[in-house]
């Protein structure tokens, strides 16, 4: 892996954990489902009109649009939908680790439900990961966590874990910006309704709502989107993936830097467990992904 490769998977952990504490900011000030349908058609817009003139077209069969449909409504409805009413009440800290059990929930998966074979690195990797967020949950319940923000954080992580399961291998044929763009728009059309249903346009302006919406908007939404899918372009997914054990320490340092979260030592205990555990898991898989190519 070269010096760019680690420089640009640094800088998608880093945009993708600081997603957290920007939304935790819109929420307080914003009804949060309206706010995330507003950003996702503001970069849905963006990322269709981009690749439009980069000449891709959303030219899919229907067994991709069925997995592009089914992504941008578990992760983009379900998935950030749950998260962003959850911040209203839970830190962005603790909704960042629990997101971050994402690739151990998808390869406790693939190894309980589709009996694929995990080397004893990864198995490890698994039961301490979610050893971690044990730590993290039991430290957090017993300082009074808000329970019903912290089951919308579950059900998101869930939701999402489905999804990848559900259109594992489907491809979009090479037009990623354009796909990915489709998504997002999706997004925005299942969280409008809801929106309009559930909530009241009350907004309280400022510089920093203003700001968050932005930086949400184009960083974490398009500019590490677009980040991921160069980065596993140049090294393949798998090694891509590793980055991801980066992210529980980033989520909570960036909250803890911009929100003032405190953290206890259950926290700091529990952040380094899932970090060796999701780092386990993914070296496991580059460990048997060599072994599998041919020679």
């Amino acid at each position: 892996m070269d010096i760019r490769a680690i420089l640009m998977g640094v800088a998608f952990a880093v945009m993708w954990s600081s997603a957290f504490t920007s939304a935790r900011i819109i929420v307080q000030d914003a009804p949060p489902l309206s706010a995330l349908a507003v950003r996702f058609l503001i970069s849905g817009l963006l990322a269709v009109g981009i690749a439009a003139l980069l000449g891709q077209r959303a030219r899919l069969t229907r067994a991709q649009w069925g997995a592009t449909v089914l992504f941008g409504i578990c992760q983009n409805a379900l998935y950030l939908g749950l998260n962003f009413v959850a911040m209203q009440t839970i830190e962005a800290s603790l909704a960042a680790i629990i997101a971050s059990s994402m690739p151990l929930l998808v390869a406790a998966a693939n190894w309980v439900v589709f009996g694929e074979r995990v080397p004893a690195l990864g198995i490890f990797g698994l039961f301490a990961g979610f050893a971690g967020v044990a730590i993290i949950m039991g430290d957090r319940l017993s300082a009074g966590v808000d329970g019903f923000g912290l089951t919308l954080c579950l059900m998101g992580v869930l939701a999402l874990t489905f999804a990848t399961l559900a259109v594992r291998g489907a491809s979009s044929g090479g037009n990623v910006l354009m796909i990915v763009g489709v998504q997002m728009l999706i997004g925005s059309a299942a969280l409008f309704p809801a929106g309009l249903a559930l909530e009241s346009w009350q907004v309280t302006w400022s510089w920093q709502l203003v700001a968050a919406f932005a930086y949400t908007t184009l960083v974490p939404g398009l500019a590490a989107t677009f980040t991921w899918f160069v980065l596993v372009r140049r090294i393949g997914a798998t090694r891509a993936a590793t980055f991801h054990f980066l992210n529980p320490f980033l989520g909570v340092a960036i909250a803890a830097a911009l929100l003032g979260e405190a953290l206890g030592a259950g926290d700091l205990l529990g952040v380094a467990v899932i970090m060796a555990g999701i780092l386990a898991v993914q070296i496991s898989k580059q460990a048997k992904a060599a072994e599998a190519a041919p020679r």
